[in-house]
C-alpha cells in the first residue's frame, strides 16, 4: 500500500477529529527541503541539508483550544494522537479569544512559485558560495568574510473542517554576507523567491565596500542627530512595527497602535508600508492564510495614516473587525513588507544632512515600553558621521535610544531604490529604501 501524501494525511486527521467530537480542526503540513552553506574566514565552513515534514495542528472543543506540531509520521497513528490531544483539551479553560474557523475564501488557492534554478543549485550550492567569496575579495581585499547562502523548496498543504483543501509550492533564497578589514566591518543581505546571481554578487560587493570604508573608527558624542538608516536597519524597525500592527498585539497592550484607530495619522506622509503576501518576488508570499482565507495586499500605513490592523478570525471578532487574510492560529502576522520608495538618490539623501549619522546595520532591538514604543537598538558594522551633506568618517558602535512613533513621524526622505532584505534580525521579508529620519536620540554603546 502506497504511503499517504501530506494532503491525504491532513484530510484523514480532520475527518477523524470531527468524528471524535472536535468542532474546529485545521492541519497545516509543510514539507521542506533546505540547503545552507555557511562560510567563515573566507571559506565554506559547513554545508547542511534538511528534509523535514511537520504537521501543525489546530483543534477546538467547547471553546477550548489546542495548537501544536508533530512530525508527519505521527498523523499515521490517528487514534493515539487524537486521544492524547483530547486528554489535554478536556482539562484546559475556555479561551477568551475563541471564534469558529471561517468559511474558506472563494478565491483562496495556491500561490506556487518554483524557480528551477534554486532547485538545481540545492544539489551543489558550492558555486554560489564561491561567487560570494570571490566577489567579496574582488575590489577590496578584506581580511575575511562570513555569512551564509540558504536555499529551500517548500510545499504546504492545508486541510480544515470548513472544507478547505489547499496546496502550494515555492522556492526561496536568503543570503547575507559580513566582511571584515582591520577594525572595519560591513554587512548586506538579499532574499527572493528566485535565484539572482547578480544580486548575490552585489550583496558580497556591498559588504566588502562597507568594511573597507569603515576602517579607522572614531567615537561619537551622544546627542540628537539626523540619521540615515540603511534598508537593513529600516527593515528591522519596521518588522517591529508590523508585529505591533497585529490584532493580538493591540489586544494585549503591546502595541504603539493600542490606542489608535485606522484613519489616524501615525507617521510621516512620506511613509507607506504594505503587507504584501501577493508579491511573488518576496519569500513569504502565499495565496492563503492558516484559516484558509485568501490573502491580499493591503497597506498597514498609507501616506502616514494607519490603514489596517492585521487580523485572524479571533482578533477580528474581539475587535469588531474582519479577518484580513493574515491568520496564524494564535496571532496574526504580516507576510511580506513593502515600503514605497521616495524621490531621492542616495547621494541626494546624504546631501540633506547637515550633521548626522549613517547607520548600515543593527541588532539587539529591545523595547522598554510597548505602548509608547520606547526602544533601543545597537548599531553595528559600518557607521558614519555625516557633515554638510558629506560622509566624512567612520564611527564606533553606538545605540539608538528613542521611540518608534518618533521614528515613523520623523521620516524626512526615502530613496527611489529599494532592496529585498531578510536575515536573522529581519524575519519578515522586507523591501525597503534608505530612510532619512530627523532628530533621533543617539547614545554611546557600552560593552
Amino acid at each position: 500500500m502506497a504511503a499517504l501524501s501530506g494532503s491525504e494525511l491532513a484530510s484523514r486527521f480532520v475527518s477523524k477529529a470531527l468524528e471524535m467530537g472536535f468542532s474546529d480542526v485545521a492541519v497545516l503540513v509543510e514539507d521542506v527541503s533546505r540547503v545552507m552553506v555557511k562560510f567563515a574566514n573566507s571559506q565554506p565552513s559547513v554545508v547542511q541539508r534538511w528534509d523535514i515534514s511537520v504537521a501543525s495542528l489546530y483543534l477546538s472543543k467547547n471553546k477550548r483550544l489546542y495548537t501544536g506540531s508533530v512530525v508527519l509520521d505521527r498523523l499515521r497513528d490517528l487514534d493515539k494522537l487524537l486521544h492524547e490531544i483530547s486528554y489535554v483539551v478536556d482539562r484546559v479553560s475556555e479561551s477568551e479569544l475563541y471564534a469558529p474557523l471561517p468559511e474558506p475564501g472563494k478565491k483562496a488557492g495556491g500561490f506556487s512559485f518554483v524557480d528551477t534554478r534554486v532547485v538545481e543549485s540545492m544539489k551543489d550550492p558550492s558555486r554560489l558560495a564561491e561567487l560570494v567569496l570571490e566577489a567579496s575579495a574582488r575590489e577590496h581585499k578584506v581580511d575575511f568574510t562570513a555569512g551564509k547562502v540558504d536555499l529551500w523548496l517548500r510545499r504546504k498543504h492545508l486541510a480544515t473542517s470548513t472544507g478547505a483543501l489547499l496546496e502550494e509550492e515555492s522556492t526561496g533564497v536568503e543570503v547575507y554576507v559580513r566582511s571584515f578589514k582591520e577594525d572595519g566591518s560591513g554587512q548586506w543581505g538579499f532574499s527572493s523567491r528566485s535565484l539572482d546571481e547578480k544580486k548575490i554578487e552585489e550583496t558580497a560587493l556591498k559588504a566588502s565596500e562597507l568594511a573597507h570604508e569603515s576602517r579607522g573608527r572614531s567615537p561619537v558624542e551622544p546627542g540628537v542627530y539626523d540619521v540615515i538608516l540603511s534598508p537593513l536597519v529600516f527593515s528591522q524597525l519596521l518588522n517591529v512595527v508590523a508585529w505591533m500592527s497585529t490584532g493580538l498585539s493591540v489586544l494585549t497592550g503591546t502595541s504603539i497602535f493600542a490606542d489608535k484607530r485606522p484613519g489616524e495619522q501615525v507617521a510621516s506622509p512620506l511613509l507607506t508600508v504594505w503587507d504584501a503576501p501577493r508579491d511573488e518576488k518576496l519569500p513569504h508570499s502565499t495565496g492563503f492564510d492558516d484559516e484558509a482565507l485568501e490573502t491580499y495586499n493591503k497597506p498597514i500605513i498609507e501616506k502616514g495614516v494607519l490603514k489596517n490592523i492585521l487580523h485572524n478570525s479571533k482578533t477580528a471578532a474581539k475587535l469588531n473587525a474582519k479577518p484580513t487574510g493574515n491568520a496564524g492560529w494564535v496571532s496574526p502576522r504580516a507576510w511580506n513588507l513593502v515600503v514605497e520608495g521616495g524621490d531621492y538618490k542616495f547621494d541626494e539623501l546624504v546631501s540633506e544632512v547637515k550633521r548626522g549619522v549613517f547607520i548600515t546595520n543593527n541588532w539587539y532591538t529591545r523595547l522598554q515600553n510597548y505602548v509608547e514604543g520606547v526602544f533601543s537598538t545597537i548599531a553595528r558594522d559600518a557607521i558614519f558621521l555625516v557633515e554638510s551633506g558629506r560622509i566624512v568618517k567612520p564611527l564606533e558602535r553606538l545605540r539608538i535610544a528613542d521611540k518608534l512613533p518618533n521614528i515613523l513621524k520623523n521620516v524626512a526622505g526615502l530613496t527611489r531604490d529599494t532592496y529585498d532584505i531578510m536575515w536573522w534580525e529581519v524575519r519578515i521579508p522586507t523591501r525597503a529604501p534608505y530612510a532619512l529620519i530627523r532628530n533621533v536620540n543617539i547614545t554611546k554603546h557600552f560593552v
